[in-house]
């Protein structure tokens, strides 16, 4: 049956992003960062009765992903559908694939092909991502084995229900006497959703978003008896207990960014997620 929408409110006004994103910048021309991911917060309060299940089966339907997880611990639901994977270890073999260059879908085929096309020719959008994948190889060079980070794709396209993401891959062979979760100490959080440097942009993130992210951008998964794992980042990810929903999305911020095209690349990346709430489609 069909689920009233919900009276979603966020922490930003488009023009208070575009201050946030002008901050961002001046931060980068002092020279303190070169990228910071900034997130606006949506929140909204959940009828009686809400069939959270029921959301993320429709959830899953409206935002097909590669990594998706429905949780309840302590009282909180997570329902997740994610595309970016964070790190996965088979074996001693060690991959991040972060996702760093967005560009939304369009129903007209010739016109999704330009989009696709125009994210993957856009010096933006690839200046964006090798940071990060340059971010990345730094984290990984600190726990693999000498010489074995490497890139084998950087800035790949790739497509999904809302959105065209350029997506990069880098490997590396975990050095001996280590395992997942010293794996996971030295590398969390994500570099595609903090910047770089990343100490320092977690420390503007802070100051600029003022509310705590809570699970949004950690990281969900599982480690195995055998030692292997595989996380996402916890994007396109709702938190939920008996009374409200909270989401949140964001983008990269360079000093190349326009801040209305950055406050838009949030909404597009939430809008599936925030449809799914009102969907009155089967779930």
């Amino acid at each position: 049956h069909p689920v009233a929408a919900l009276a979603w409110r966020s922490n930003f006004t488009a023009d208070a992003y575009a201050r946030a994103v002008e901050r961002v910048r001046d931060y980068i021309r002092a020279g303190d960062i070169y990228q910071a991911n900034i997130s606006q917060r949506f929140e909204a309060a959940l009828p009686p009765g809400f069939d959270a299940f029921a959301f993320y089966r429709r959830l899953r339907a409206r935002n097909p992903a590669p990594f998706a997880a429905y949780l309840e611990v302590d009282g909180l639901i997570v329902a997740s559908s994610s595309p970016e994977r964070f790190l996965r270890l088979d074996g001693r073999q060690v991959e991040t694939r972060p996702i760093k260059g967005t560009a939304p879908r369009s129903a007209d085929p010739a016109e999704d092909r330009a989009r696709a096309e125009a994210l993957a020719a856009n010096a933006k959008e690839r200046a964006e991502n090798v940071m990060i994948v340059d971010l990345l190889r730094n984290d990984l060079s600190r726990i693999c084995a000498p010489h074995s980070v490497a890139v084998p794709t950087l800035c790949g396209l790739e497509t999904y229900a809302g959105v065209h993401h350029l997506v990069s891959a880098v490997t590396g062979t975990l050095r001996e006497g280590a395992d997942g979760l010293d794996l996971l100490a030295a590398t969390f959080p994500g570099g595609s959703i903090t910047g770089a440097p990343k100490l320092r942009a977690m420390d503007i993130i802070t100051e600029i978003e003022g509310d705590a992210r809570e699970l949004y951008c950690g990281a969900i998964g599982w480690i195995g008896f055998d030692g292997s794992l595989d996380t996402s980042i916890a994007i396109r990810t709702v938190l939920m207990d008996e009374t409200r929903a909270v989401l949140q999305a964001g983008g990269g911020v360079t000093l190349l960014s326009d801040p209305e095209a950055e406050y838009r690349e949030t909404l597009t990346k939430a809008e599936r997620v925030l449809a799914a709430f009102a969907s009155g489609e089967a779930a």
